[in-house]
């Protein structure tokens, strides 16, 4: 069963959805229940489809007496903060390298648990047609945030168009270039914003479908685009160590490797958007 929340900037919870009662986990999780039976509610904070669809399809599949509760958030950070604060059981909205890179920074006891599509990402043009048309000294924006600032520059390096230090891959930032032939002038940007970045005419701009799609562009419109076979960045759930083995976690980590859900991802797989990181049955 599915339920929907909405996490406000000052980490309240307020249910939008069932009655609208204001509830923390323990509340939710101690007297959730319907008139079917007792149900046990796991909170699950998202951010931006298709994530928060994958969350709401999870919920639909759940086995009794689980019953999944999307917790809405506005930005990139609030869905860690509130499973490192235990306001929530679990999130989806992140790949491992960002999480990892939060960890490190909260010292948190964040776990990644399973992979479910990696997210078709590249650079857009408003400028180019192809990749090859690219001017020396040309402007490049890029995420401001670290894993998703070396996620933009090993695509550039893995296409050749500016040379990484050897030994930097996913902490690479600008300052790990080594070679830029073309003499490109970085931009660093916070991602949310990349997609104004592209209507103002940076000519050169990194972005994730999820958010370039708010223009119509597809990643069919992209310049170039990544190659991530080993699915390193793929969007994963999340929960705690402290939580990780639980039933609750279990169950909901059954439901998003589910048929349904794989069946959603291929759908957008065929629109260019993402491709499923798991089989079904998992």
């Amino acid at each position: 069963m599915f339920k929907k929340g909405l996490l406000l900037s000052g980490l309240a919870l307020v249910l939008a959805g069932c009655g609208g009662e204001e509830s923390g986990t323990e509340e939710a999780q101690e007297s959730g229940s319907d008139n079917s039976g007792e149900k046990t509610v796991i909170q699950v904070a998202s951010h931006l489809p298709p994530m928060t669809d994958v969350v709401e399809i999870a919920g639909d599949v759940i086995e009794d007496p689980y019953e999944i509760e999307l917790v809405e958030v506005s930005d990139n950070i609030q869905y860690n903060e509130a499973l490192l604060n235990e306001e929530v059981d679990a999130n989806f909205a992140q790949h491992e390298p960002f999480m990892e890179i939060f960890n490190e920074e909260r010292d948190g006891n964040l776990v990644a648990l399973q992979p479910v599509y990696n997210a078709i990402v590249g650079f857009y043009s408003p400028v180019y047609d192809s990749i090859e048309e690219l001017e020396d000294g040309a402007e490049v924006a890029i995420p401001s945030d670290a894993t998703n600032e070396a996620r933009a520059l090993m695509i550039l390096d893995q296409q050749g168009i500016i040379t990484l230090a050897s030994d930097a891959e996913h902490t690479a930032t600008v300052e790990d270039i080594e070679e830029n032939p073309k003499n490109l002038e970085f931009t660093h940007i916070d991602l949310l914003n990349l997609t104004g970045a592209y209507e103002d005419g940076v000519p050169l701009v990194f972005n994730y479908p999820t958010y370039i799609s708010s223009i119509d562009l597809t990643p069919e419109d992209a310049v170039l685009l990544e190659e991530d076979e080993d699915n390193t960045f793929a969007i994963q759930l999340v929960a705690r160590e402290d939580n990780q083995d639980s039933e609750e976690i279990q169950a909901v980590e059954e439901a998003f490797t589910s048929q349904e859900v794989h069946d959603f991802l291929m759908e957008l797989s065929e629109e260019g958007h993402l491709e499923p990181a798991f089989e079904a049955g998992e």
